[in-house]
């Protein structure tokens, strides 16, 4: 990749890591459940006015916005609401490569690799001992739900693997037409949990700090970052783009230091590296190439890392690809 390429796939996983910390900056005034309606009214209109369907299947589309965006971003924001530390829940949440190895063996029958296994068992010890840190220091639930969060985006990565592939250029489609199926949900469930007063004196009283934060996790993370990242997939192999999505957590954690002080314990620490270990080994192996499942003769399987952020409508996709070609990025 020349500079300029590498310099930019920095940037999109700077973006992406921060976009943790605006998050939690605008949950401190508005509740999560509508956070998240609000965001995805945003994230979809009007780029559904301007984003070509993609050629899925609706029942597949509702079924990926369901989990991928749904079912993550409310328990993410969930867990970051109830206090789950957002550079650590940047670290945390990926470990939903691994969940998409174990779903996809047992649901499409997907045989994981002798280095997916490897990976799916490094990345369940180091997730054992950030629980162990977080255990001493603070309750465990938000952790809990992050992590059911984690287990949703994974859900939602095999549905778009089943579904079939995603071309170059459509994932952003599917993340805006997924997106759909959010914002009612969202905004019923907040009726339902946060209350009508919650919700009135949330929109009736808008602060800054919310305002910004929608914007840029619905414009500079979702679109700019994504836009991005699918240009680079379109220029460059699958393997030298995908591993800068690591840089996630660390550009997470230390936004999160900068902006609230955040300090992960030495357990949580330790935890973080072997989980980050772990995800390595299922993603990549020798030669820089992306991890494939086995059975699936010449095609790479390729496990694409996101905060998100995210996403969701920043999802990361499982998709069945032929040589050389490029996978949908993360959203």
């Amino acid at each position: 990749m020349h500079r300029r390429d590498t310099a930019l796939a920095v940037l999109v996983a700077l973006i992406w890591g921060t976009n943790f910390v605006a998050i939690r900056t605008g949950l401190d005034s508005v509740p999560p459940l509508l956070f998240l309606a609000v965001r995805f009214v945003v994230v979809c209109i009007p780029a559904v006015f301007f984003v070509r369907r993609p050629n899925v299947p609706w029942r597949d589309l509702a079924l990926i916005g369901l989990f991928t965006s749904l079912g993550q971003f409310a328990l993410m924001y969930l867990a970051l609401h109830l206090g789950m530390p957002p550079g650590l829940s940047s670290l945390v949440l990926q470990a939903q490569v691994l969940f998409t190895v174990v779903i996809a063996a047992v649901w499409l029958r997907e045989r994981p690799s002798t280095a997916q296994r490897l990976g799916v068992a490094l990345g369940g010890a180091g997730l054992l001992t950030i629980a162990a840190g977080r255990g001493l220091s603070a309750p465990l639930l938000p952790l809990v739900v992050l992590v059911l969060a984690a287990v949703s985006w994974a859900v939602g990565n095999v549905l778009t693997r089943r579904a079939g592939s995603v071309t170059p250029g459509a994932g952003l489609a599917v993340t805006v037409w997924s997106g759909l199926v959010v914002p009612l949900p969202a905004l019923a469930l907040s009726f339902a949990f946060e209350g009508p007063a919650a919700i009135g004196a949330a929109l009736g009283h808008v602060q800054w700090p919310a305002v910004v934060s929608t914007a840029y996790t619905a414009y500079l993370s979702s679109l700019v970052g994504y836009g991005i990242w699918n240009t680079l997939l379109s220029r460059h192999p699958v393997a030298r783009v995908t591993p800068f999505a690591m840089l996630v957590p660390v550009f997470g954690m230390a936004a999160a230091a900068v902006a609230f002080g955040e300090r992960p314990s030495a357990l949580e620490l330790a935890g973080g590296v072997v989980l980050l270990a772990g995800v390595a080994v299922a993603v990549l192996r020798r030669g820089g190439a992306t991890s494939g499942m086995p059975g699936d003769g010449s095609a790479v399987v390729a496990v694409d890392v996101d905060p998100a952020a995210g996403t969701p409508d920043e999802p990361a996709d499982l998709v069945q690809l032929a040589p050389g070609a490029a996978s949908s990025p993360p959203r």
